[in-house]
């Protein structure tokens, strides 16, 4: 069998794996006395019991981070040192509203197209005059009144995790960045590190924050998008999906709470019920909405040719999945929110569009055309999502992307890798393998060690005082090169020369690639990445000196012409 439940494998001599207990110390942070720091123990690990899993038995799973280190983690994301970020909600459900509470408001809150009519509706549903009805909504400033301002007492929060002692397990943690509770604020659904800063998706924000004095927590907090969540959102239709694009610049999600937002340079984006994907340079500048018409994409992953991968939620319709989609540039995948609520508000209405147009489903003839359909039918509960940079996990898993599917029940929630291969301009399903069920994971990231990461949220869908973070990894692992590999990230490549930057765009990982095209980049070495498009070199190398190009193109127009003699060029690799 592919699966086997861990009590047999554990008697079998396969492994031994530990659950966190809910044990008193998970109900507090523990500090040690020290009010800036968490700290783990060894009984925080040997206080446990098994769990019960079924895992791919090419993998092993050992617990890095336990409860007292973090709690109602969402997101995830590891530095070159291997420390972790994560998200932590407080608000969910409880400062963030679930509109399938309320469906008396379904209707109203259609019509909202801007975040100052969305400010304006929860002032007066929830005005002071109101307290007597809005006794569902908890007194968190205990000021005898049931309004608005309870929802700007909860904080989302960014924890750094890390392995102090380099046992192999995480035993410190401190709190990075938190204030994050304003009327609207939303669930902290997306965080990544990237070039000494720390981003973060809270709707209607994208934070980027900064340690300056390297004490553990952020000194600089600044907004550098704004207009984000006009509806009040099913739980979990967050801005989330934050990650660096080959071209150097931040992607991310947003679900169906939509889209409304002048950029910096004046430019308004208006997509109000959908959901959609946003891009801009790292400092803000040059934002524009990529992709829309989603629904509900948790998260995003780029290829190791730059295809932008996700896997979109559901609409919760009856013979309805969710759904692989490829993501491009200037995309409407059909979705709209107004799709959704006709089951609640409208039970006689019998026709259904996104359904019954058969929008949902991937492409056949006759299908509406200004639509990008799926490329598969998906598992339920999609929420974390990652590629294989190349030197991870072991060689079997190349080209593999590994998506956590949430579903509240442990026994259901499962960890699943996929694979694609191209049909016509896009792809299509090759294969899926199970790796993981039994652990209601939320987020996942690739560390730089070649073990993947992932954010547990425990059974059920409610709140709790504890939470983990769990290692996988293979039996069978390169070793030598997987060490070089974290060497090179561990180091940085500001050091090197651009002949040792021009070998390291050959490099088997898209990370360190990466690395060293943005160093390029940064030195402004057009040069050196139109020598590379003349030589006869594997196709990766070319393909980043392309994107290299194209990120000095955006400083400098002129340099867009040195692409122009390579449209006509052959590929030697596919």
């Amino acid at each position: 069998m592919w699966f086997k439940p861990l009590s047999k494998l554990a008697t079998a001599g396969y492994f031994s794996i530990l659950l966190i207990g809910c044990c008193n110390s998970c109900q507090n942070y523990n500090t040690n006395g020290d009010p800036q720091f968490y700290y783990a123990n060894d009984s925080d690990f040997a206080d446990s019991a098994n769990v019960a899993v079924e895992l791919n038995p090419e993998f092993e799973l050992k617990l890095w981070a336990p409860g007292p280190l973090l709690t109602n983690a969402v997101a995830i994301s590891i530095d070159n040192q291997g420390v972790a970020y994560v998200t932590e909600t407080q608000r969910r459900k409880s400062s963030d509203i679930d509109i399938r509470a309320h469906r008396d408001w379904m209707v109203e809150d259609l019509s909202l197209e801007s975040l100052d009519d969305t400010k304006a509706f929860h002032l007066d549903k929830l005005s002071r005059e109101n307290s007597d009805q809005n006794q569902w909504q908890e007194d968190f400033n205990q000021d005898g009144f049931h309004d608005w301002q309870d929802l700007t007492v909860q904080s989302e929060q960014v924890r750094k995790i890390w392995d102090s002692d380099g046992d192999g397990r995480a035993d410190r943690a401190t709190l990075y960045a938190s204030g994050i509770n304003e009327m609207l604020t939303g669930v902290a659904a997306g965080v990544l590190y990237h070039q000494d800063h720390v981003y973060m998706t809270a709707a209607p924000d994208l934070y980027k924050f900064r340690d300056l004095d390297q004490d553990g927590d952020a000194d600089q907090k600044e907004i550098i998008s704004h207009g984000y969540g006009i509806h009040i959102a099913y739980a979990g239709h967050d801005m989330s999906g934050l990650t660096i694009g080959p071209d150097g610049k931040l992607y991310w999600s947003v679900g169906d709470i939509g889209v409304n937002v002048k950029s910096r340079e004046g430019v308004h984006f208006y997509y109000p019920n959908q959901g959609a994907v946003m891009r801009c340079n790292p400092d803000g500048t040059d934002f524009e909405v990529f992709a829309h018409g989603l629904r509900n994409p948790q998260e995003l992953a780029f290829d190791a040719y730059g295809n932008l991968i996700s896997v979109d939620n559901d609409g919760d319709h009856p013979g309805e999945h969710e759904r692989f989609v490829h993501i491009l540039e200037g995309s409407d995948s059909g979705w709209r929110i107004n799709w959704q609520f006709g089951k609640y508000n409208l039970p006689n209405e019998d026709y259904k569009v996104w359904m019954h147009e058969k929008l949902h489903v991937p492409h056949f003839p006759g299908q509406a055309a200004y639509l990008l359909p799926p490329l598969a039918l998906a598992p339920d509960g999609p929420a974390g999502l990652v590629y294989q940079p190349g030197t991870a996990l072991n060689s079997e898993w190349e080209n593999y992307f590994f998506g956590s599917y949430f579903k509240g029940s442990a026994a259901r929630s499962k960890i699943q890798a996929f694979r694609l291969k191209p049909k016509g301009a896009s792809f299509e399903l090759a294969d899926t393998q199970d790796v993981l069920s039994g652990i209601v994971s939320t987020g996942l990231a690739f560390g730089p060690d070649g073990k993947l990461y992932i954010n547990d949220w425990l059974e059920g869908y409610k709140k709790k005082p504890a939470g983990r973070i769990w290692q996988v990894d293979v039996r069978k692992r390169n070793t030598q090169l997987r060490s070089q590999t974290e060497t090179i990230l561990s180091q940085g490549v500001a050091d090197k020369s651009n002949r040792e930057l021009t070998e390291l765009l050959k490099h088997a990982d898209m990370r360190v690639r990466l690395a060293a095209q943005f160093e390029l980049v940064n030195r402004k070495e057009s040069e050196v990445f139109a020598n590379l498009l003349d030589t006869d070199m594997a196709l990766l190398p070319k393909v980043h000196a392309v994107w290299g190009l194209g990120q000095l193109a955006r400083q400098q127009d002129k340099i867009s012409q040195e692409l122009l003699p390579y449209l006509n060029s052959e590929l030697k690799e596919l």
